[in-house]
């Protein structure tokens, strides 16, 4: 005989199921007295939400590694610099929802796990090992099926995946795709195309022409019925009703990424303007699930770049926003989910030398990001061996960091570098003119401490600027600190306490009654 086995969850939820019908049975006077001041909240809440209405548009949206010190650093930045450098906390979009949940992000191999586990944990329900992408673990034979593959293929809901990032990167990955690794960049393509799915909006393919024997993912997502859209002015054109859209951003920038926040031009499009794009061309009777990644919040930590991080923490608080104005119009049927894969970078508020104190209207004076700095200003340096001291007024003026003998030195406030500081970036100069980045293993320990794999001086540079402003890094890499969900809307409660990441799939699918 098959042993039929119930999981703890089932079991928990079978179990109140059963205790709510005994005590309904056992006090029939006292559940219909009650019956009238309560039977909009048993019409909701009554056996685990079995008579709560289901939310039809559904908005996940996913901060690449934004743990809880970059929302902080974010609404901290935010009140200081708008309020003349008082100590005054500023509230974002998300950060006013109703409920609020801790979640944990481990995976299968690491406490310190990946964007492709996390994200796969999280939309698929199921843990896997660092670099799989909704697969099982180890043997890697068996894939898994997303909340987005359910709730288009069993409820019809049109489904929306937007990044700031590759479009096929780990995380937008691993709501469409099935893969033994995440570097399976034009398979992942292919599999997109496959989806079906009504909108994806983003950075560039990171193979787009696969080993060029085939047609590349531009081809094969047209191929599929998709109108691909590579420039801003198609993408304002798109009206509802366009039918199956993939729109690859037009101002890409590091690894054909979106551009930080911070290094946008005015009028380029943002992560605010795809997701209105995508509630125009989804929105729909039946129902729609979009996922908005906000990926260089992961960028930026790994860089320790804490400018950037904010920046987009804060673009990532506009559309929010979008989705916000959206649930206004629709409250009975609209949930936002706020979250996090995992924390990047070990952001943390407060260095050793502040003390007790921040100083965070310092970033202020941080003009673009440290990917663009190196793409303006330090490939010349090295092409031109550009002296130290020309360089330093470059840094002046898109960092506010002067150097003791410069015209403006008594002017500088706590810009102003110390001796050791100053030698500090002199060292890390001289070695990117000298060797530039380089990977870890041909690094001595000292040089990948000070600098990972980035370039030099560009690091100093965040590095100095961040803990004259009173915040600091622990890594290069993610960590294993949990991060937090916010909850707005019809279903929202179910998403309070704390939880596993996997956690977040198995509530959307009981939410949604999908199997």
């Amino acid at each position: 005989m098959k042993e039929h086995k119930m999981s703890r969850r089932n079991f928990l939820k079978v179990g109140a199921v059963a205790s709510a019908a005994g005590l309904m049975t056992a006090a029939p006077v006292a559940a219909n007295a009650a019956a009238p001041a309560a039977s909009t909240a048993a019409d909701e809440e009554n056996c685990f939400g079995l008579f709560q209405k289901k939310p039809k548009y559904i908005f996940l949206f996913i901060g690449d590694g934004m743990g809880t010190a970059q929302i902080q650093s974010a609404r901290f930045y935010q009140g200081t610099v708008t309020n003349n450098g008082a100590i005054t906390e500023a509230e974002l979009s998300f950060t006013q929802f109703p409920e609020v949940g801790s979640v944990t992000t481990y995976d299968s191999t690491s406490f310190c796990p990946d964007s492709a586990s996390t994200a796969t944990s999280i939309a698929s329900g199921k843990k896997t090992e660092s670099g799989v992408i909704n697969m099982c673990p180890w043997t890697r034979d068996v894939p898994y099926e997303t909340i987005a593959e359910k709730l288009h293929k069993q409820k019809g809901y049109k489904v929306g995946i937007v990044s700031t990032v590759n479009i096929d990167h780990a995380t937008p990955a691993a709501f469409y795709a099935h893969q033994k690794t995440r570097k399976n960049y034009y398979q992942i393509g292919v599999e997109l195309a496959n989806s079906g799915f009504e909108y994806f909006a983003g950075g560039e393919f990171q193979k787009v022409n696969g080993d060029g024997t085939d047609p590349n993912n531009h081809e094969v997502a047209a191929q599929a019925g998709y109108h691909v859209v590579t420039t801003q002015a198609g993408a304002a054109a798109l009206k509802a009703g366009a039918g199956k859209t993939l729109i690859i951003a037009e101002n890409l920038a590091d690894g054909k990424s979106m551009n930080y926040a911070m290094d946008a031009a005015p009028g380029e499009w943002q992560l605010t303007d795809y997701v209105r794009k995508g509630i125009e061309l989804l929105d729909n009777s039946n129902g729609f699930f979009m996922m908005v990644e906000s990926g260089k919040i992961d960028w930026a930590c790994h860089a320790n770049d804490a400018a950037a991080s904010i920046h987009d923490v804060i673009e990532m608080h506009n559309a929010v926003q979008a989705a916000v104005e959206f649930y206004a119009q629709h409250p009975d049927d609209t949930l936002i989910l706020v979250t996090a894969d995992h924390e990047t970078g070990g952001l943390g508020i407060g260095y050793k030398t502040t003390n007790y104190d921040t100083f965070l209207t310092n970033l202020a004076h941080q003009k673009m990001s440290y990917a663009k700095f190196d793409s303006t200003y330090v490939n010349n340096y090295v092409k031109n061996q550009t002296p130290f001291e020309t360089a330093m007024q470059d840094v002046k003026a898109n960092f506010g960091l002067t150097l003791p003998t410069d015209p403006d030195a008594a002017s500088a406030g706590k810009l102003l570098l110390t001796d050791y500081e100053v030698e500090n970036l002199r060292t890390a100069y001289e070695r990117t003119l000298k060797v530039g980045s380089s990977s870890q293993s041909k690094m001595s320990q000292q040089d990948y401490e000070l600098y990972g794999t980035y370039i030099p001086f560009s690091m100093a540079i965040c590095h100095t600027i961040n803990h004259k402003s009173g915040v600091d890094h622990t890594t290069y890499a993610h960590t294993g600190a949990m991060v937090n969900l916010y909850a707005r809307g019809q279903g929202a409660d179910k998403f309070r306490g704390v939880y596993d990441n996997t956690e977040i799939f198995h509530k959307l699918a009981e939410l949604t009654d999908v199997q």
